[in-house]
């Protein structure tokens, strides 16, 4: 396919998670500024849809997956009779690949052998080229440079409406630290740092900086209580909403914040695409594939101790991707080395 003409229509199948999705998109304007005329449909998921789903240009097909078999009923209804010259399959699980069966084209393109988890080569019928331990960003742009694209549009601009930026003007009327304690509930035992370390990056932040602290975080009995516990461990006052934001609200507020401070978890990924520096605390997986795209000089990394603590092996001996789950892995993040980090971010440029 490289140097396919302009197709008449794509389809694009990536389904979650927010943090994949905002990396999707830089890809999408590369689409649409190579493509001009081609009509691009994204099959997403009902979470990340409110957050992406809104992009001009674009026709979301929301499919969610907690509807169960009628989201597959519904999805063959909306297709049905309906052709595209090219799909993108770039979610490589088995859910999005019982999708992509109901996506009709002629030209199926999915990842290369290695990166094709769930058997995705049986779904597609063309496969993007080989890359030596990318990081997830790069490895979508392999679909566009499979297609004969090969510049980059680096640009996410994610639609956010006046009332949300509003919002966030009115919560943070200054400088301001905006921590994401939390990962997804289910990876809690093995991503998330310690409610005391938080607490002690916090208050240097605001006595050191000035910064005001904003809690943030999704609607779980762990995110508020891991919230509450690190509001009162802090010996500053705290901003917390977590619970309280939609995922629009939550990018307005990276937006305006002058640093985020997040394990391996969506809101990186939400800060690069707000182009807010993220200081990400990385131990359990390893950045240079999942870490934030544009911050990866603020990384606290600590993921080759922990390979090491867990297999006995180098990084380079295990395959790329492979997490680390010992729940004493982030431990390896000394709190320290995070405020080194942020005082180095903050230090005034010289002359």
């Amino acid at each position: 396919m490289t140097g396919l003409f302009s197709p008449d229509s794509v389809c694009i199948i990536r389904l979650s998670a927010i943090g994949d999705c905002c990396n999707v998109v830089p890809v999408l304007r590369t689409l649409q500024a190579s493509w001009p005329d081609t009509r691009i449909t994204w099959i997403v998921g009902k979470t990340e849809a409110s957050l992406v789903g809104d992009i001009p240009g674009v026709e979301f097909i929301v499919f969610d997956k907690k509807a169960g078999l009628s989201a597959y009923r519904g999805l063959r209804r909306t297709l049905r009779g309906r052709r595209f010259d090219l799909l993108l399959h770039m979610h490589a699980s088995m859910r999005a690949n019982l999708v992509s069966r109901f996506v009709r084209s002629p030209y199926r393109l999915g990842f290369d052998r290695e990166r094709a988890r769930d058997r995705q080569w049986l779904f597609t019928n063309h496969r993007i080229e080989p890359a030596s331990r990318p990081h997830v960003l790069d490895g979508f742009f392999g679909f566009a440079e499979h297609c004969g694209i090969a510049g980059r549009v680096m640009r996410w601009d994610i639609p956010l409406a006046d009332a949300d930026r509003a919002m966030a003007a009115d919560t943070l009327r200054g400088p301001a630290l905006l921590i994401s304690p939390c990962s997804s509930q289910r990876l809690r035992n093995y991503r998330n740092w310690r409610v005391e370390n938080y607490a002690r990056v916090a208050t240097h932040a605001a006595r050191v900086h000035g910064l005001q602290i904003v809690l943030t975080g999704g609607n779980t009995g762990l995110e508020r209580r891991y919230a509450a516990e690190i509001a009162a461990a802090c010996e500053t006052p705290v901003t917390e909403l977590v619970g309280q934001t939609s995922l629009k609200q939550l990018l307005a507020l990276i937006e305006r914040a002058t640093v985020v401070l997040c394990p391996d978890s969506g809101p990186a990924h939400m800060a690069t695409a707000a182009g807010t520096p993220v200081i990400g605390l990385y131990a359990t997986s390893n950045p240079g594939r999942t870490g934030p795209y544009l911050s990866q000089q603020w990384v606290v990394n600590r993921y080759p101790e922990a390979v090491a603590a867990e297999f006995g092996k180098d990084i380079g001996d295990l395959r790329w991707g492979t997490r680390v789950r010992d729940p004493r892995a982030m431990d390896l993040i000394a709190t320290d080395d995070v405020i080194a980090t942020l005082d180095r971010l903050l230090q005034p440029p010289t002359a």
